[in-house]
Order: structure tokens, then C-alpha cells, then sequence
């Protein structure tokens, strides 16, 4: 049997099998499509894979706020006490029972608690032992040839009595002061018999009761006798009982009524613009929570689910939006995204925990630290964006919702305007206490607006407020752990990597003098130009003082570190003097990967010369070879995609061919600066920058001006 491949040209065999070929080419047609089909969708999934990321994390976000809102319903109605009443008349749906505050039950409990009677248990066990001991004890104390047998009898009959008045209701082990003055229940052969706890005696009252009793019978002169003789014989015998009497209290306190009566369905609660005083304040409080509870049904569960879960959504669209329209450089960003939305469920968190503890603790949660850390990382719109709707989110788990949103905005925006150059230390104790005071004046006046007074001031709530302060402050350690998290860079880590006597910057400084005393000099110009049109100009400094770390690896192939007239290239080929040029770039990234720097900084040795030609070596070798591949003398980019990365290309080209100039004057300086930058311009170096020509002619007059002072431009006066 010849066995058909669908080939049967291949296999020089005549083939009679052609319903088997058919068969066989239809299946490889089939899986063909189902390869294709698969590998559209592997690279549809793979180019849109940063895009399905964020969909995950939007409904992840989405249902863990949701989750962690409390459950029930929202009350339809927003009222706050003293406040007049701005719905229309309010008449009850239904009947429910107005419940008591919870310091009213407070107090109740404490009445009943002041007169709860106590029990304690009588051991008969004890007090029968020691009436069996007295007759030896006796015995010893009192000899029969010490006293006659009338004075024995006379002594013995005393002691008895002693005994009886110690052990009638018996001596207590120990003491219990809350009870003195009040009635105690003393259990005394299985009956329970009320009596004065005074009533009972402690060790330290026998004294008393044995020379009382002695007085009374006219003994008085045997009181140092009968002290010793009782002094090892009485043991106390009355414990209290704990068990008993926390139950009977838990029981009394059970028959408390946690409702001050019922409204009924139908009955006017409050009128439009009446004053919500405390008599209808409790009865609108009543409402709302039987109208919550019976809200949060079963029938209702899902329906209300929904609502907040649209709710909750339409916020986080907007942050979305926002993020694409106005920051696509982090919305682009799948890491920059995922700290935003972390930072935000963790204060939503943090939030609906405390409220559910205690609601009165809300204002303890550090909210601001929301927009300071967003600030330090990204920029002020997007924290007091983010910050905004983090508030409007909290806003349906927080008491008086009004308040909480008005005072967290204002707070938010505070810290937006007063927070800046973190790695100032006075900085942001400043800060803090600016936001504390908003604080702190925000509910101040809510209480006026609420009671018309400063009277009845909660001190908690200032001293919550001031608590607010203190965790903010915290802000630094975390912000250093969101960089060791995240990669990203703040203040405070530019300042410590701008350190010239750091690991690196210091080799530099040794195995490199020209490159460094270069990279100060390019530093001081971005960093001039940066402030002047607002950039970020911590970052550019930085930036510049690492952009040529890569020439450690072969310092003398660069002019500016070569001390002799040598000069390394003379015996290379223009092709290779260029490579070793170009490798700079390279080789500088792998330096700064190797030191842990972050990326930020990376981005300038990366783009500081774009795509830009080595121009030198480029011309030379073409007068040799007019035949050459242009893109061997490249540099590999990218171009400069920000400002700060555009003003560290403009202003290393500007220092570096500086060096060259003979004898400059202002108009040499002036042409030379606007040579320079405009061939980069032409050679469209700045497309993805986002930067203006006014921010560039700017930068312009800068250079020219730190480049006077540099060279010493003096007025030539006349000989």
C-alpha cells in the first residue's frame, strides 16, 4: 500500500488515493486557519496587552472599593443638627421605634450598675474548723493552774462570744471598696440574704471586735491574751463571687429598653425649614437606620450593589480620562498607574476600617499624605485631581458627608499649595501644621454654624486633628519605600544622587577631571535654563552630572581629558574614533544600571546627543571614502522626549563647543549659541519634547548670558 502525503509528485509514485489527498488537504487547510486565527489573536493580546492590564485593574479597583463599603443602604435625606431642615415636610413611611443616644444608654447602665447588689459566699467549711481549734487554743492560752475553773468558764463564754460576733456573717478575704456603703447579698447555706457590706468583717476588725467584746462583759484586763490567742486562730471565710454576680448584673442590664417609644406610620416627623434640634434630630437618626437596615434587603441587595458600583466606576473613568487626555506619559505607564490606584484603595481602606470602628475616629486617617505623595512624584494637578475624587468616594461612607468632603478638600488643596522641596526638612513640619490648622479652623466653624457658640467644643476631635499631623509626617519613610517599590524618584533622592562626593561622581572626578568639570559646567547651565521655564530643575541637575559617566571606561578618546598632546585617535581609522564616541552612550547606561540608578536619570545619558551625527569623525572619514554607511557615525537616540531631557542636549552641545572658541565676544557667543541649537532643531532633535520656541529662545538668551560670565566679557575700552 503506497501511503500518500498529498504529494505525489514529490513521491514520483502514481497516486490512486486522491479522495485520501483531498481529505488530508482539507485538515492542513483547516489547521492552517486555526494557526493564523491563533497567532492574530497572541498578537492582538500582545500589542494590547498594557491596555487589558488597565481594564483589570479598573474593575479590581472597582470591586474592592465597593467591597469595602459598609453594608446598607443610603438614606436619602442629609441632615445635620442645628441646621433647618431644607426638604419637604417629612412624614414617617412606616412605624419604627425611636432609639435611645448611646450616652443616654450609657448612663443607664451606670445607675444600674451603682445599684447592683453584689454576692458573697459564707464557706461554713472554715468557721467550723476554727470553733473546733478553740478549745485547743484556749487551752494553751489559758492554764488550769493559771486561773480557777469559774474564771475559765467566765474566759471561754467570752471567746465564744468573740467568735460568734466574728463569724455571724464572717471575714472577708479581701477587700472590695466600690461596695462600702451599699447592700451585698451574702449566700449562707444555700440562702441568699441581703445585708450591708460593712456588715462584714475584714482581719484588720478583729482587734476591734475582741476588745469590744471584752469591754462589754468587763474583760477588759485579758484583751493582750485574747489577741494572742486568736491571732493564729481566725482565717477568713467570705469570698465574693464573681460569676454570680456578673451574671446578675448582665441580666439587669438585659432589661434595658434601647427605644424611647414608637412614631407611628403617618405622623409628621419634621417640617420644611424647622431647626433640627435634639428631640428630632434622634427621631431622624431612628428613621435613617431602620430605613438603611430595611433597605439592605435581600430583595434590595443587588440593586443597591449596582448603584454604588456605577457610582464608584463613573469616578475612576474620570481618573482614567484625565490620565490619557492631560498625563498620557503616565497613563502609558503600567507601573505609574498601578501606585495611583494603590494609594487610592489604601486610602479608601484605611478610611472605611476606621469608620466602621468608630466613626468618631474618621478624622484621624491621614488623607493629605494622598496628594503630598503624588506631588513629589508626578505634579500638583494630578494629586489634587486624584485627591478630589478619593474624597467623593469617601463620601458615601462617612458621617456628615458634606463636612468630611468640604474640610478634605480644603485640607487637599492646602497641601498642593503650601507643600514644595520635600528635601527641606522645615519644609514639611511647615506644611503639616498649615494643614492641621485647616483642619483644626474647618471644624471650629462647622461648630459655630452647628451650636451658634464655641460651647460644648469635642477636645477628642482637636486632638485627633493634631494626630492627623503627626502620621503625615510619615510621608518621608514612605515615600522612600514607594521608590525601592515602584522605581520612582523624588526630591529627596535627586538631592542625595546631586552629592559630587558620591561613589560614582567621584571616580569621575578622579579617572575623568575634563568629563566632570564638563558635566558641572552643563549642570549649572540646564539647571539655570530649567528654572527659568519652569522645569523640573532638581532633575536636570542630576541628569547632567551623570549624562557622560559612560567615558570612565576610555577617558583619554575624549578632548576634554587629555592633559598631553597625544591624542589616541591619530592612530585610529575615523570609522572607530567615531564608535568609541558613540559607545559612551552605551557603555553609560550599563554604568548607571549597574549603580542602581533610576531610570529618570538613565533617560538622559540615553538622549542627551538623540540621533545626532558625530560630526568630526563623519567628515573625516569621507574625505577618505566618499562610500560610507552615514549611520555608522549616529548616535543611536532616542531623541529628547521632555523638556528637562531637551535642555541637557542644548546644553552640553553649547558647553562643549565653547571650548573652541577663541577670544569670544557677545556677538560671537550670541551667533554661537543660536548655531549651535538651531542645527539641532533643524535636524529635528525636539519633536517629542513638548517643548515651545518661546521656551527655547528662553533657554537661548540663558546660555548666552551664563556663557558671558564664563568667559569673563568685559567692555573694551579704548587704548
Amino acid at each position: 500500500m503506497t501511503i500518500c502525503f498529498n504529494c505525489c509528485e514529490i513521491n514520483k509514485l502514481k497516486c490512486n488515493q486522491n479522495a485520501c489527498c483531498n481529505k488530508r488537504s482539507i485538515i492542513f487547510s483547516i489547521f492552517d486557519v486555526r494557526y493564523k486565527l491563533d497567532t492574530k489573536l497572541l498578537d492582538k493580546l500582545y500589542k494590547n496587552q498594557s491596555l487589558i492590564y488597565k481594564y483589570f485593574l479598573y474593575a479590581v479597583s472597582i470591586f474592592c472599593i465597593v467591597f469595602f463599603f459598609p453594608k446598607g443602604g443610603k438614606f436619602k435625606y442629609e441632615f445635620q443638627k442645628g441646621k433647618p431642615w431644607q426638604y419637604e415636610n417629612l412624614y414617617a413611611p412606616f412605624d419604627f421605634s425611636v432609639k435611645k443616644n448611646e450616652e443616654e444608654i450609657a448612663a443607664e447602665k451606670q445607675k444600674i450598675a451603682d445599684k447592683h447588689n453584689n454576692y458573697y459566699r459564707f464557706d461554713e467549711t472554715i468557721s467550723q474548723e476554727v470553733y473546733q481549734e478553740f478549745d485547743t487554743a484556749f487551752g494553751n492560752t489559758f492554764k488550769t493552774d493559771e486561773y480557777t475553773a469559774a474564771e475559765l468558764t467566765v474566759l471561754k463564754k467570752a471567746g465564744q462570744a468573740v467568735l460568734e460576733r466574728i463569724y455571724g456573717n464572717g471575714i472577708l478575704q479581701k477587700s472590695y471598696p466600690s461596695d462600702l456603703g451599699k447592700k451585698v447579698y451574702l449566700i449562707k447555706q444555700n440562702e441568699a440574704k441581703l445585708i450591708d457590706y460593712d456588715d462584714i468583717h475584714s482581719i484588720q476588725d478583729v482587734e476591734g471586735v475582741i476588745g469590744k467584746v471584752l469591754r462589754e462583759k468587763q474583760l477588759g484586763r485579758f484583751n493582750r491574751s485574747f489577741q494572742a490567742l486568736f491571732f493564729n486562730l481566725i482565717k477568713p471565710n467570705v469570698v465574693f463571687d464573681d460569676n454570680l454576680s456578673k451574671k446578675a448584673l448582665d441580666d439587669e442590664l438585659s432589661k434595658i429598653s434601647l427605644t424611647r417609644g414608637t412614631i407611628d406610620e403617618g405622623k409628621l416627623i419634621i417640617a420644611r425649614g424647622e431647626v433640627v434640634e435634639s428631640d428630632n434630630y434622634m427621631i431622624l437618626e431612628s428613621l435613617k437606620d431602620e430605613f438603611e437596615s430595611e433597605l439592605w434587603a435581600s430583595y434590595n441587595y443587588y440593586y443597591i450593589l449596582a448603584g454604588y458600583t456605577v457610582l464608584v466606576a463613573l469616578v475612576l473613568i474620570m481618573l482614567f480620562l484625565f490620565l490619557k487626555k492631560y498625563r498620557p506619559e503616565i497613563f502609558e505607564n503600567g507601573t505609574k498607574v498601578t501606585f495611583i490606584f494603590i494609594n487610592i484603595l489604601l486610602m479608601v481602606f484605611v478610611t472605611t476600617l476606621v469608620v466602621k470602628y468608630n466613626e468618631a475616629y474618621v478624622f484621624v486617617v491621614p488623607l493629605c499624605i494622598l496628594p503630598l505623595l503624588l506631588k513629589t512624584f508626578f505634579d500638583a494637578r494630578l494629586g489634587l485631581f486624584v485627591h478630589v475624587l478619593t474624597v467623593l468616594i469617601l463620601g458615601f461612607v462617612v458621617p456628615n458627608s458634606f463636612e468630611y468632603i468640604f474640610i478634605q478638600i480644603i485640607a487637599g488643596i492646602v497641601t498642593i499649595l503650601t507643600v514644595s522641596e520635600l528635601y527641606k526638612r522645615a519644609n514639611l513640619f511647615i506644611s503639616v501644621g498649615q494643614i492641621t490648622l485647616i483642619y483644626i479652623v474647618g471644624y471650629l466653624a462647622f461648630h459655630i454654624i452647628h451650636e451658634g457658640n464655641l460651647d460644648n467644643i469635642i477636645w477628642l476631635t482637636l486632638g485627633l486633628f493634631l494626630l492627623n499631623g503627626m502620621i503625615t509626617l510619615f510621608v518621608q519613610p514612605l515615600i522612600y519605600i514607594y521608590e525601592k517599590i515602584f522605581g520612582l524618584v523624588s526630591d529627596v533622592s535627586l538631592l542625595e544622587l546631586s552629592d559630587t562626593n558620591s561613589k560614582l561622581l567621584k571616580e569621575l572626578s578622579n579617572k575623568a577631571p575634563g568629563t566632570f568639570n564638563h558635566s558641572l559646567q552643563v549642570a549649572n547651565l540646564a539647571e539655570a535654563a530649567a528654572n527659568e521655564i519652569g522645569a523640573n530643575a532638581m532633575l536636570v541637575r542630576v541628569g547632567a552630572l551623570y549624562h557622560d559617566i559612560g567615558k570612565l571606561g576610555n577617558p583619554n578618546y575624549f578632548t576634554e581629558n587629555q592633559i598631553t598632546n597625544v591624542n589616541p585617535h591619530d592612530d585610529l581609522e575615523p570609522r572607530d574614533s567615531a564608535r568609541i564616541i558613540i559607545n559612551h552612550v552605551i557603555e553609560g547606561i550599563e554604568i548607571a544600571r549597574k549603580n542602581n540608578l533610576p531610570d529618570r536619570v538613565i533617560d538622559f545619558i540615553r538622549s542627551h546627543h538623540g540621533t545626532t551625527l558625530v560630526h568630526y569623525f563623519y567628515t573625516k572619514q569621507k574625505e577618505l571614502n566618499e562610500e560610507l554607511n552615514i549611520e555608522d557615525f549616529r548616535y543611536p537616540g532616542p531623541i529628547p522626549f521632555s523638556k528637562e531631557t531637551a535642555i541637557l542636549m542644548m546644553a552640553d552641545s553649547v558647553e562643549a563647543a565653547s571650548k573652541s572658541l577663541k577670544n569670544p565676544t557677545f556677538l560671537i557667543l550670541d551667533e554661537f549659541v543660536d548655531k549651535i541649537i538651531g542645527g539641532q532643531m533643524a535636524a529635528n532633535q525636539f519633536l517629542n519634547a513638548n517643548i515651545t520656541f518661546r521656551e527655547i529662545e528662553t533657554i537661548k538668551k540663558i546660555f548666552k548670558h551664563k556663557l558671558t560670565n564664563i568667559y569673563h566679557l568685559r567692555v573694551e575700552y579704548p587704548e
